[in-house]
């Protein structure tokens, strides 16, 4: 249930649909197998999952555009064995983790137990932010500079002078 009424917010942003629809879905996470999330530096960020039990081959990582999902499914043994006592869960889990935009995963590893999955955003030059001059043209690129010596005879300074 809902207690929060976003319809405000949908009349005054552009482009967060997904986030509000997230907001609205509320979706109870799993908090099995316990992780942590990580952000290592400017756009560097790495989520530590607890596995124990699980080798690499049970562990599947996908990433669907904005949504790395981490599965891990414990293969059955081959010998039937009498537990007197069973604290380690190897039940199979599906963590889903959704990620901001251009946010990729770039390393996973498996070591003692812990899973960590780096996560790198690289925002394309086209999207930063840049520098617009004022009187600048926008619609047409800039032509590329050459670096060569212009020779100007007395004339053509003249008639540039007069113009402006």
């Amino acid at each position: 249930m809902r207690t929060f009424d976003f319809t405000p917010f949908y009349r005054s942003t552009v482009g967060f649909d997904r986030l509000f629809d997230m907001l609205d879905a509320g979706q109870a996470r799993s908090d099995w197998p316990p992780y942590n999330i990580e952000k290592r530096g400017e756009d560097q960020y790495r989520i530590s999952m607890a596995v124990a039990g699980f080798a690499p081959n049970e562990i599947e990582l996908t990433q669907h555009g904005n949504t790395l999902v981490v599965a891990g499914e414990k293969k059955a043994e081959k010998e039937q064995r009498e537990m007197l006592h069973q604290g380690i869960a190897f039940r199979h889990f599906r963590q889903t983790f959704n990620l901001a935009d251009h946010v990729k995963v770039v390393a996973a590893n498996l070591e003692n137990g812990l899973l960590s999955v780096e996560l790198v955003r690289e925002v394309p030059e086209q999207l930063k932010p840049r520098r617009i001059a004022i009187g600048a043209s926008v619609s047409t690129p800039a032509p590329a500079q050459d670096n060569k010596p212009v020779e100007l005879d007395h004339q053509s300074l003249e008639r540039q002078s007069k113009a402006a």
